[in-house]
């Protein structure tokens, strides 16, 4: 009889400190590989920023909203020979979002290319054939840049000399900016921003992200837009769910102080009183944060100046509302857009300070899914990119909060002040306090030219055994991004144990 090989990590323990995506995805590539999993999460719920709110027969996802790259989830869950549809139902969004300009227009976005290109000649006279040839551009540099950069895990500088990384230079253009990119192919400010706006997923700005990113376009046009049907938690429950079928312990509202060891002997606090072992530990912290308050001095990521340095990708104001009535015109995904939206990238960026002209995104996800919101009501939460770091004392929400309401009224058409029948709402405190998050950012280290690709934290840092996780890392921030950020993670402890096992081999 044919002996079954032993798993890669069989006998190997593993604690896995925080439970967003990038944790909850690690977890389940490491238990498939037979280690004992233990997931620590100090809220009563797994997901992290990718949390809900239930109050009243209202659902709020807390933090991502939108659901793209469908490939990379396909990827993931059939890597267990599972499927997404296993676990949530997806609705394809059409259209798939509509924009409100503060000078009184408005475009709505269909789930149809040509429709699309129609949408753009309107604007400006040969930009439909200049939106096949970015697109055309943006499904290059998606194609490459998923194949050499994503999936494949440069982590170090001298990877980036690969030939194969090479032979991409004319389709992945890394010097350009994202506007100096887009700006080769439309004039029209509009336009400019509806190839733009996908920065707001990556924290960035159009002037300080690189071209490469312009790959977002294709996801957005290319691939669609969907939603899980229940909203984005569904997936976080469809990741819970397997990690639990491979046998991953969960234990949520346990917070983790400290981690002290090494490979085959980590000790982690758990609550400040009591203690538990570990053979590896992944973090799911954010790394500035794990150097501040779980590691050592000597065995820190960096050191002080390393994270002073950082640039952060931006906060953001949300407000959750319970509405009784309609929202039109709002579609499931509006965006609200001053025509010039330059000084809210310098309040971000710049000057640290709220927006005087906002740009902000408005999710409504009642409008396709009646189980997220009670009969006659509906769910809507907006969420406008605000400066990290930025002082958010109560004083200065009511202003904005009162602003933003009578903006949306305004500008899309929609008043909502009077009819708001639960409200909640999270800024740059929350996201500090709840999420241990730098300076109070909503997603991470920023994609900047500096914070590219194996100029962001590697997956092996600080002590030996100890691995990272999450949007701070490669490949970087969204949800798709974190679901490859823990196979990365699984595949270096992975290499790491052989490494380890033929070492002892050759030493016996």
């Amino acid at each position: 009889m044919t002996r079954e090989p032993e798993a890669p990590l069989s006998g190997q323990s593993v604690a896995v400190v925080g439970a967003g995506v990038g944790g909850l995805s690690t977890a389940c590539y490491l238990a498939d590989d037979g280690a004992d999993v233990t997931v620590y999460e100090r809220n009563d719920r797994v997901g992290g920023v990718a949390g809900r709110i239930e109050r009243d027969g209202f659902a709020f996802d807390t933090g991502p909203s939108w659901y793209l790259q469908p490939e990379v989830f396909e990827r993931f869950f059939g890597h267990f020979g599972r499927e997404p549809s296993d676990y949530y139902d997806l609705v394809e969004l059409d259209p798939k979002y509509r924009v409100f300009w503060t000078d009184g227009d408005r475009a709505t976005v269909p789930d149809d290319r040509e429709a699309v290109r129609a949408l753009f000649e309107s604007y400006e006279d040969g930009a439909g054939e200049a939106f096949d040839a970015y697109l055309e551009r943006a499904r290059e540099s998606y194609e490459l840049g998923m194949e050499r950069f994503v999936y494949t895990d440069r982590t170090r500088l001298r990877d980036m000399l690969d030939v194969d990384v090479l032979r991409s230079g004319r389709a992945l253009p890394l010097l350009r900016t994202m506007d100096q990119h887009v700006e080769r192919y439309v004039d029209h400010p509009k336009l400019r921003q509806l190839l733009e706006y996908t920065l707001v997923f990556l924290g960035g700005s159009p002037y300080n992200t690189p071209a490469l990113y312009s790959m977002l376009s294709w996801a957005d046009h290319g691939l669609g837009v969907r939603y899980p049907e229940g909203g984005m938690y569904s997936v976080v429950e469809g990741l819970r769910d397997l990690g639990s079928s491979l046998g991953v312990d969960y234990r949520t509202g346990t917070e983790v102080t400290g981690v002290t060891g090494r490979r085959g002997s980590f000790t982690l606090s758990l609550d400040g009183a009591r203690d538990a072992g570990a053979d590896l530990v992944v973090c799911d912290v954010p790394p500035a944060a794990a150097d501040r308050d779980l590691l050592l001095p000597g065995d820190r990521v960096r050191d002080a100046d390393g994270w002073e340095s950082a640039t952060y990708a931006p906060s953001a104001y949300l407000l959750y509302l319970g509405i009784e009535g309609d929202v039109d015109p709002l579609a499931h995904h509006s965006h609200v857009l001053p025509t010039d939206w330059d000084d809210h990238f310098e309040a971000i960026f710049e000057d640290s300070r709220w927006p005087d002209e906002p740009a902000y995104y408005v999710n409504a996800p009642s409008v396709t899914d009646d189980t997220v919101a009670p009969e006659g009501h509906n769910t809507v939460v907006v969420l406008v990119p605000v400066a990290p770091g930025l002082r958010d004392d109560a004083e200065a929400r009511a202003r904005f909060r009162d602003r933003i309401l009578a903006d949306l009224a305004e500008h899309a058409g929609v008043d909502l002040r009077d009819r708001i029948v639960v409200e909640e709402e999270a800024c740059v405190s929350e996201f500090a306090a709840r999420y241990a998050r730098p300076e109070g950012t909503a997603l991470g280290l920023a994609h900047t030219l500096r914070q590219t690709g194996p100029l962001r934290p590697s997956h092996r840092a600080g002590p030996d055994g100890f691995y990272l996780v999450g949007s701070d890392t490669t490949p970087g921030i969204g949800v798709p991004m974190c679901l490859i950020s823990g196979e990365h993670t699984a595949e270096a402890v992975r290499e790491d144990e052989r490494r380890g096992r033929l070492r002892r081999l050759l030493a016996d």
